[in-house]
C-alpha cells in the first residue's frame, strides 16, 4: 500500500528512543525523509547509527535541544528545515512526566510535569503549524500517554499533562483546519520502553512489592494479554500521518489492548 510518503520530511521530537525511534525506522521505510530532536546527543548518535544501518544518511538529520525552552525548539526546527526542507509532518514523542505518588506531590512536581510533557510539545507545535499554515498543508500526530484519559494516583502530574495535551490536539484540528492541517493524539498504553520501567518502579514502590510483581498484575489487566511494541504504536503514527488517513483529524486514539474498555 502506497502511503504517499516518499520524499516527506518528517521531524520527530523524542526521536533518539523509543516510540520516536520506532516511528523514524517506519518512516524511513517509506522513503521519507526524517528529522529527529531529542536532549541527549549521544542517544541521537545512537539512533543515527541504527538508522543508518538500513538507510541512506542523507535522509536522516538529527539535532539537539531541549524542548522546554521554547527558542531552543525554534532553532531546532530551523536547523531541520534548513537541512532537508519544509516539514510536511510533525510527529511529537518527547518528554515524560516523573511519576510520584500522590503524597510526595509539591507545586513544584505539577509545574515540572507541565514543562516536561506540555511545553515539549507546544513550543515545537505553534511555530511548526504556523508555517504548515502558511504553505496550505501539514500533519501532526501527538503521542500522548494514556493518563490523559484514565487518572493514576502515581501519574496525576503527567496524566494532567497528556489531558491538556489532548484538548490542545483536538483545539489545533479545528483551528487549523481550513488551512489543509490535520492533528490527530495516539494515546498509548503500556509499551515496551525504557519509560516503562520508571512507572513500574514507582507502582511497586506504592504497592510495597516487586518490580517483576507489578509487571505481571499490569500485564494481567490487559485483555490482549500483553504490552504494546514501540512498532506497533509507530503504525498507528505512520497511518495518521499518511494520505489514507485523510479525512481523520482531531481525534485522540487509544492504544491500550482493551486495558481501560471505555467510550470516547
Amino acid at each position: 500500500m502506497d502511503l504517499h510518503l516518499r520524499d516527506k520530511h518528517i521531524l520527530i521530537t523524542g526521536g533518539s528512543k523509543g516510540i520516536g525511534l520506532a516511528s523514524a525506522q517506519a518512516f524511513l521505510d517509506e522513503g521519507a525523509r526524517v528529522s529527529l530532536v531529542s536532549r541527549d546527543e549521544a542517544n541521537l548518535s545512537a539512533a543515527r547509527l541504527t538508522l543508518q544501518r538500513s538507510h541512506p544518511a542523507d535522509r536522516i538529520y538529527t539535532v539537539a535541544a531541549n524542548l522546554r525552552d521554547a527558542s531552543a525548539a525554534l532553532r531546532a526546527l530551523d536547523s531541520a528545515e534548513a537541512a532537508l526542507g519544509p516539514v510536511d509532518v510533525l510527529v511529537n514523542s518527547a518528554g515524560a512526566a516523573k511519576r510520584t505518588p500522590a503524597p510526595e506531590l509539591t507545586p513544584e512536581a505539577w509545574a515540572d510535569a507541565m514543562q516536561a510533557k506540555y511545553f515539549t510539545y507546544i513550543h515545537m507545535m505553534d511555530p511548526a503549524i504556523k508555517r504548515m499554515a502558511a504553505r496550505g498543508q501539514g500533519n501532526v500526530v501527538n503521542v500522548v500517554g494514556n493518563g490523559g484519559k484514565v487518572a493514576s494516583a502515581i501519574h496525576l502530574p503527567g496524566g494532567a499533562a497528556n489531558a491538556a495535551l489532548m484538548l490542545a490536539s483536538v483545539g489545533l484540528a479545528v483551528a487549523y483546519g481550513p488551512q489543509g492541517i490535520r492533528v490527530n493524539a495516539i494515546n498509548p498504553g503500556l509499551t515496551l520502553t525504557d519509560r516503562l520501567q520508571e512507572g513500574m518502579a514507582t507502582d511497586a514502590r506504592n504497592k510495597g512489592i516487586s518490580t517483576e510483581e507489578a509487571m505481571a498484575q499490569s500485564v494481567g489487566k490487559i485483555p490482549l494479554g500483553r504490552m504494546a511494541t514501540p512498532e506497533e504504536i509507530a503504525q498507528a503514527v505512520l497511518f495518521l500521518a499518511s494520505s489514507k488517513a485523510s479525512y481523520i483529524t482531531g481525534i485522540c486514539m487509544t492504544m491500550d489492548g482493551a486495558m481501560s474498555p471505555i467510550v470516547v
